[in-house]
């Protein structure tokens, strides 16, 4: 089975104390039944009254398919230590386990007791005769973590097979199996079956009983129980240009089939990018590997030549225009097709086909690939052939999946903005990434993948992702032939992380809140009732003292008021208040500022700026506690964004990656520094929607004029971002203070309830799956709230 690691969690509830220290909180693992497990553990090897003279963990396949151990590992790793599973001798693993048998690894022993039975296996781990951590793992290279001081990352955690944590350990699925001793072993109980992903329930204790491959075999009474994830076997060294094996079993069933092919696939794919029998009509043979010939699919089939050539340049895939209604094929059908070749927008294909003859069966084992890519490298010689990812690839765009069934998936995590953080490279982000589809070309598709259990999140993990090559719209894109099951490494936080401090102040972009139907946001009121259930959800739960808001109708106080009133009706009368804009602007949405009466008071007027670089002039208020202290200044900025309209001289896009308007932003960040020096504001925080990345000048500029980001200081790297375009994720909300309230920032956060979700959740009717709407935080905008947490000395 896969263990998945609460680790991930912990990974995103990431503490930050008064000193900047970062704390990573390890918790238990869940699991999923599936096909190898750890059927026996027994650590008192060799002692003093022990029955045997080693210690062993034993293997059972409770599957009814062989599972092939080749490149497998047992590890451990002691039950609360801090010590890795990497810094125990890893035990290789290999040979193919049939369905019920057993596979015996020996362990480290001592003098007493008898000799196991003749092992499959030999390694020299030494376990603890009491509590510890055992875990079958895909792959034979030793992870770097322990579940516990040392949370196990999302690629790690996909890696591992099956864990059981016994006794005290602080890693296990569910709970911890029962302490052993040197007379007791751990035993999964019926035989080896049973799995409920609960260490606890699943294993009990009594007397050692090892079993080897030599061992009656027991099968399990049918399949595993259905489970949300098909369990893929994971090898640790893909090559990306292995040759497939193909094994056909011809079995001619007509006068069609004794008429040969003209020319191998091969031939016709070429060592280009497009085939060199453009117009010519051929005749090929191949076996079928990817049968998506419906209407609503991709109306033709995919076929790969069973006595593939030599060529590592040239692919041996193809793809067959051809209906189900012309010639109905399925997945391993050896045929012989007939038909003209073209390149249809860069997709060499058999287009139209005048015959498909089925001449027997086949089989074709699926090219191994790995990511990133080599520089200059493309799918090309792999274009339509049946291939598969090995290692984990997580999910970092999900932009398209309502509309047309697409992921894009990236090696080594998710992928970001190249200007946002230093070491991102733009040619590298496009090697580490796949664009997967959903084998169908239809535009807002009836059933969408990857909802079931749950819509997929950015940071979901994969692995084993296996599909053929196909090519469309500019990109190379994976049609899947199995089910992708994405393991759930980026759960939901239900509340943001907490943050220390007197005082909390939070800045979020509303995505158009507007009280006029039909202008922006909201078409239709329903839209509207719904949009703002969303919004008084996120509000509630962010519960800052004073929140920096974008994207509100510029109506005066309308609409910034009906979004207090429906807040304060939840939270408590009064609760909240709306400031006043004195200027803000002309522009169709304005920033606003909203605050707790009953926390902080006002110091002096609100205030903002006339200055014409400003077109949704910043809102600036200073507020001291009610119970006293030093005062402190808010000042909520919107800057222009990168969207291109109008742009003329330097605001065009200057190719650096800053997108347009970079030139006015950088303009907004000075007269920004100086609104600071001209009012003399006490303390300044700078919140709001910059539309600049965290390494773009416009930050340059606010960090060189003695501003600081205290997110940059607070949030680990891989948790800072707020937003995501094209599939890279990236912080355009920012917190930046001076440098004596940098001082009393005690923590900060980002709450991911809006980037990581599909937009197929949010509060819009059209084409979105009713079902899937909640009235919760989630996709309540497009970019996530960021907050922060000061500690204001003075008062009472």
């Amino acid at each position: 089975m896969r263990a998945l690691s609460r680790a991930f969690a912990a990974l995103a509830a990431v503490g930050v104390t008064a000193t900047g220290v970062t704390a990573l909180i390890s918790a238990p693992a869940l699991a999923e039944p599936g096909t190898v497990v750890i059927s026996q553990v027994y650590g008192g090897g060799g002692g003093n009254g022990a029955p045997f003279t080693h210690d062993f963990v034993e293997l059972f396949n409770r599957s009814s398919a062989p599972v092939a151990l080749d490149g497998w590992s047992v590890q451990y790793t002691s039950a609360t230590g801090t010590g890795n599973f990497a810094a125990n001798p890893v035990v290789p693993l290999s040979g193919t386990l049939a369905p019920g048998q057993y596979h015996l690894v020996q362990l480290a022993g001592g003098a007493n007791g008898a000799a196991l039975p003749a092992p499959d296996t030999v390694g020299t781990i030494n376990m603890s005769g009491s509590a510890g951590k055992a875990v079958l793992v895909r792959s034979a290279d030793g992870l770097a973590c322990n579940g516990g001081s040392t949370a196990c990352t999302p690629e790690q955690t996909a890696l591992i097979a099956d864990l059981v944590g016994y006794g005290t350990a602080n890693y296990y699925e569910g709970t911890a199996a029962p302490g052993l001793s040197p007379t007791t072993a751990g035993l999964r109980k019926d035989h080896g079956c049973a799995d409920t992903d609960v260490n606890g329930a699943d294993v009990e204790t009594g007397a050692p009983a090892p079993r080897n491959r030599a061992t009656a075999p027991a099968p399990c009474g049918g399949e595993p129980s259905p489970t949300p994830t098909v369990t893929p076997t994971v090898e640790p060294t893909p090559t990306p240009t292995v040759t497939p094996t193909v094994e056909p079993t011809p079995t001619p069933t007509g006068e069609p089939c004794q008429i040969p092919a003209t020319h191998q696939i091969a031939e016709v794919q070429g060592n280009g990018d497009a085939s060199p029998l453009v117009g010519k009509t051929v005749r090929v043979e191949g076996v079928v590997t990817g049968d998506f010939q419906a209407t609503n699919q991709l109306s033709g089939f995919f076929l790969q030549d069973p006595t593939p050539d030599a060529d590592p340049a040239t692919s041996d895939g193809l793809f067959a225009f051809a209906r189900s209604s012309f010639k109905d094929v399925k997945v391993g059908d050896r045929v012989l097709v007939t038909g003209k070749v073209v390149e249809f927008n860069g997709w060499t294909e058999l287009s139209p086909v005048t015959a498909v003859d089925v001449c027997g069966t086949g089989t074709v084992t699926p090219t191994r690939q790995s990511l990133p890519r080599a520089e200059g490298a493309t799918f090309e010689p792999v274009e339509s052939m049946l291939v598969t990812f090995p290692e984990p690839l997580t999910v970092t765009d999900h932009y398209n999946l309502g509309r047309y069934g697409e992921v894009t998936v990236s090696s080594e995590g998710r992928l970001y903005q190249p200007t946002d953080r230093p070491g991102v490279s733009a040619e590298l982000n496009a090697r580490r990434s796949l664009l997967v589809d959903d084998g169908s070309s239809a535009e807002n598709p009836q059933t969408i993948p990857y909802t079931d259990p749950r819509v997929v999140r950015l940071g979901d993990t994969a692995v084993g992702v296996t599909g053929v090559v196909g090519y469309g719209f500019g990109k190379y894109r994976l049609q899947p032939t199995k089910q992708i099951r994405f393991l759930p490494l980026n759960p939901r936080l239900p509340v943001p992380l907490p943050v220390v401090g007197n005082v909390k102040v939070a800045s979020f972009n509303t995505l158009n809140w507007f009280t006029t139907v039909g202008s922006r946001g909201a078409t239709t009121p329903e839209e509207q009732q719904r949009q703002l259930a969303k919004l008084v959800a996120a509000l509630k739960g962010i519960n800052a003292d004073v929140v920096g808001l974008m994207e509100v109708e510029n109506n005066g106080q309308t609409a910034v008021q009906a979004l207090v009133d429906a807040l304060n009706a939840e939270v408590g009368a009064g609760t909240y208040a709306a400031l006043a804009h004195p200027h803000p602007g002309t522009d169709v949405v304005q920033v606003s500022m909203i605050y707790k009466p009953a926390k902080l008071r006002l110091v002096g007027a609100t205030q903002s700026s006339t200055d014409p670089v400003f077109s949704r002039p910043p809102l600036i208020q200073t507020f001291r506690r009610v119970k006293g202290g030093q005062p402190f200044t808010v000042m909520v900025n919107h800057f222009k964004s990168k969207r291109c309209d109008d742009a003329t001289g330097p605001d065009t896009d200057q190719g650096d990656g800053q997108s347009c308007y970079n030139a006015r932003r950088i303009l907004q960040s000075k007269a920004t520094l100086g609104l600071i020096d001209s009012l003399e504001l006490p303390n300044p925080m700078v919140l709001g929607d910059l539309n600049a990345y965290g390494e773009e000048d416009p930050i340059d500029t606010l960090e060189a004029g003695g501003l600081s980001s205290v997110t940059k200081k607070f949030v680990p790297a891989p948790l800072r971002y707020s937003y995501l375009f094209d599939g890279l994720s990236g912080e355009l909300d920012h917190a930046m203070v001076g440098k004596q309230l940098l001082k009393r920032v005690t923590g900060a956060t980002i709450w991911h309830i809006n980037s990581d979700e599909s937009r197929i959740t949010d509060y819009n009717t059209e084409y979105n799956p009713p079902g899937l709407y909640r009235p919760d935080a989630f996709r309540s905008s497009d970019h996530d709230p960021v907050i922060v947490g000061l500690t204001i000395p003075g008062g009472r």
